[in-house]
């Protein structure tokens, strides 16, 4: 017991400290991050978290295959109903814990739907040809061969390799689509999937211009878009839906500031041609892909987007205005901006720098971790290799929830133009700049979050004294509030 104890002082310690530097002494820049709120950090750990819930649809019934769960299956419906407010579209699927897993029962369910008029004896097929964005161009690895597309496709027998073509870039700005190529290449290959959403995302996809391109064609091809990273800007940046696309997936911890899992929508109306690919959909979810769908983070994920949708515009329009005041700020302070200058640089939440004059990517990463300021090196389109990485991509929404605006972000980048540029130790600096940004915007008050919490945490330790009397503190402070 006492090496036990021991080994549980020394991780309980180190939690201590690295919630200490991440959230009071680190300005988080990671694009594909956020911070939940209080209160959806505590509703990840109430007691369904250690529940099942496994539910199918049978002979036009809900059926749900255990007891218990009446007010998990009421979180999910309201949910349900909160997303697809959301997107304002009317389908989504809850089930899968990660973008990536909801990109790969997409690929799942559409390899079981062009196989449904397979004649007996035919052999099962796989997707004749796929177009995405590029992995070097920006593209996300989940919808790559060698991500979760991975066996999806089928293979060129003179090359070896899977049938998959990406889009055409622009030569003046890499991080756009070229249209006028892509209209040349959906002609000629006539792809089944067409697959938009990047991890590099600074511009908006052509989503309308490949809808019109394609509407008529028989049979259609499916227009997907995996909003993985900017999810949480549906709306402000972009909506696939109104502009011709049948299926939305994504992570909603990125810039949609839930707890890690995946959602997949659509605008897939009943009687049309791709209705039941909704049901392969489905069915790949449960039991396709999942059986325990972590039902702490759903409840969480109830709470965020009862938040996102109390607050969206208003978050939306700061993180975007603080990616163009960041973006042009930097470029101010001697620093190479990519994407195109005529749209500020970005339309998104990410903003990503050309370091190559001043080191290497990770090196210079590292470097700004040493001084408090986290971020991710990236390989640029241009780059050989990731090994080589010339580029830094960061995101501005985790800290614009917690009150970071345009002129904070002008003063970043002073600091990350010191740490790059003359290899200044800003560390201390930087400390202290977070100390003005600890209060989470976007979400109810102080005030009003502290006696909620003492509520749950009081309902999942209703039996033991010491944790009785934190709560009982907790609802003495807020009182004071």
């Amino acid at each position: 017991m006492a090496v036990l104890s021991e080994k549980i002082r020394y991780l309980v310690k180190r939690i201590e400290e690295n919630n200490k530097w991440r959230q009071r002494e680190c300005i988080n820049l990671i694009p594909s991050e956020t911070t939940p709120s209080p209160l959806v950090k505590l509703c990840e750990i109430s007691d369904p978290s250690g529940r099942y819930a496994e539910h199918r649809t049978m002979k036009g019934k809900e059926i749900y295959f255990y007891q218990g769960i009446d007010f998990i299956r009421d979180v999910e419906e309201d949910l349900r109903q909160e997303m697809a407010q959301y997107f304002d579209c009317p389908r989504v699927e809850l089930r899968t814990i990660s973008g990536q897993m909801a990109n790969e029962v997409v690929f799942k369910a559409m390899l079981k739907f062009v196989n449904r008029g397979r004649k007996e004896g035919e052999p099962f097929r796989k997707l004749k040809l796929v177009m995405n964005n590029e992995l070097t161009k920006g593209g996300h690895l989940s919808s790559q061969p060698m991500g979760s597309l991975f066996n999806y496709v089928e293979e060129n027998p003179t090359t070896g390799k899977e049938r998959v073509v990406n889009f055409p870039v622009k030569k003046d700005c890499l991080y756009k689509i070229d249209t006028e190529k892509l209209g040349k290449l959906l002609e000629q290959h006539k792809p089944e999937l067409i697959v938009f959403g990047k991890s590099m995302f600074l511009h908006r996809e052509p989503v309308e211009f490949v809808h019109n391109i394609v509407k008529d064609w028989d049979p259609k091809p499916v227009i997907m878009y995996d909003m993985a990273h900017v999810l949480g800007l549906y709306g402000i940046f972009q909506e696939p839906f109104k502009q011709g696309a049948d299926i939305v997936t994504g992570s909603t911890h990125k810039t949609f500031f839930g707890p890690q899992r995946g959602v997949i929508a659509s605008s897939i109306p009943k009687g049309s041609p791709l209705s039941k690919l909704w049901i392969d959909i489905k069915g790949r979810a449960f039991p396709g892909s999942t059986s325990n769908h972590h039902l702490g983070t759903l409840v969480a994920l109830l709470m965020a987007t009862y938040e996102m949708n109390a607050f969206k515009e208003e978050y939306q329009f700061q993180v975007q205005k603080n990616a163009r005041a960041f973006a042009q700020a930097l470029k101010s302070a001697g620093i190479d901006v990519e994407g195109d200058q005529a749209d500020g640089f970005t339309e998104t939440h990410q903003v990503v720098i050309r370091i190559s004059k001043h080191g290497k990517g990770d090196e210079l990463a590292r470097r700004l971790e040493e001084n408090n300021i986290i971020t991710n090196y990236q390989a640029l389109p241009d780059d050989e290799t990731f090994l080589d990485a010339s580029g830094i991509r960061m995101g501005v929404q985790e800290m614009t929830r917690f009150g970071m605006n345009e002129n904070d972000f002008n003063v970043l980048a002073k600091y990350v133009a010191d740490v790059v540029i003359k290899n200044v130790d800003v560390k201390e600096k930087i400390r202290t700049f977070r100390e003005k940004f600890l209060e989470m915007q976007y979400c109810l008050s102080v005030k009003e979050t502290a006696p909620l919490l003492a509520k749950i945490f009081a309902s999942i330790f209703p039996n033991q004294e010491f944790f009785k009397s934190i709560v009982d503190n907790l609802d003495k402070i807020a009182k004071t509030l």
